[in-house]
């Protein structure tokens, strides 16, 4: 299996404080991996670590499978980043604060139009970006990360802030990048809602440890859905369906089963109404991905 990222307990610690502890992050080519976890459960600082922009207080990291701290340079020449707040010159142009940047990087001309491309910013190519909506300067700091056609971009809550509007247009872009640019994208949020919506690979930490790492699909398979009955003389009704071996629960004046199929309800149904109880409601009730993220994050026990 071939990781573009690859940490081996990873950790940092400031002072008596231990921001990220023991991380394995595993990230393949070509996935969109969603790094996810409340406000300060250290994801900015893991990205930093990746950057090389701080380093760890133990750990390996390896990208591209080279170890950072011996080919560092040539490690970041791949990778594009946005960490927090893009930087840019507000009385320039788009195209001339991509113009400044292809400078340093050395990379061809033509390739400032292809990156506003990308971010569909060809329009407003020659506004100031001072008259730019939140949403729009955004795009022009991911088109920055974009000018040397990097192999592995890492984005750090690059919805933060924007309307519905401009985070729709920021996850259409980041869906977009694998298939038709070949790329790897990391993307940390606290939201999960937005992860579900692009993430093929979901990392989630808690208080600086890794609490689980898979797809969403199998952070989906967490969601046991219920079974409600809503009966009359829910408690006799209860003792009446564990005298008969079947394995239920009395919550609050409704009878509770975990997920169980629809040829075992007809026959709890039938129980119960040949017991003489009346079934006013059958409900499935399931988790949502937000249930399962707050629990495990409130919790910060690994899955």
């Amino acid at each position: 299996m071939e990781y573009i990222v690859q940490t081996e307990n990873l950790s940092k610690q400031f002072g008596k404080e231990q921001a990220v502890s023991g991380l394995d992050l595993k990230i393949r080519k070509g996935e969109i991996y969603g790094f996810l976890g409340p406000n300060g459960a250290g994801k900015t600082t893991t990205i930093r670590m990746l950057l090389g922009l701080m380093k760890p207080t133990s750990g390996k990291i390896k990208i591209f499978q080279k170890d950072v701290t011996k080919d560092r340079i040539k490690i970041l020449s791949k990778i594009g980043s946005l960490v927090e707040n893009p930087s840019y010159y507000p009385h320039l142009t788009a195209y001339e604060n991509l113009e400044a940047l292809r400078k340093i990087l050395g990379v061809p001309k033509s390739r400032i139009d292809e990156v506003l491309e990308i971010v569909r910013l060809t329009e407003a190519a020659n506004k100031k970006v001072k008259g730019f909506s939140l949403g729009m300067k955004q795009r022009l700091g991911i088109a920055a990360s974009l000018l040397h056609n990097p192999e592995l971009l890492i984005l750090d809550e690059p919805t933060n802030g924007l309307d519905p509007s401009g985070i729709i247009e920021i996850r259409n872009l980041i869906k977009r990048l694998p298939s038709e640019y070949g790329m790897t994208v990391v993307i940390s949020s606290h939201l999960l809602s937005e992860i579900d919506q692009m993430a093929t690979t979901v990392g989630i930490v808690s208080k600086g440890k890794m609490i689980f790492q898979d797809s969403i699909e199998a952070m989906r398979m967490h969601a046991q859905p219920k079974v409600i009955f809503k009966v009359n003389n829910s408690e006799q009704a209860w003792r009446s369906l564990v005298a008969n071996g079947i394995k239920a629960e009395c919550k609050e004046g409704q009878i509770v089963l975990d997920e169980c199929s629809d040829e075992k309800v007809a026959q709890i149904v039938q129980i119960l109404v040949q017991d003489g109880f009346s079934v006013y409601r059958v409900e499935e009730e399931k988790q949502s991905l937000e249930d399962i993220f707050l629990q495990m994050t409130a919790g910060v026990q690994a899955i």
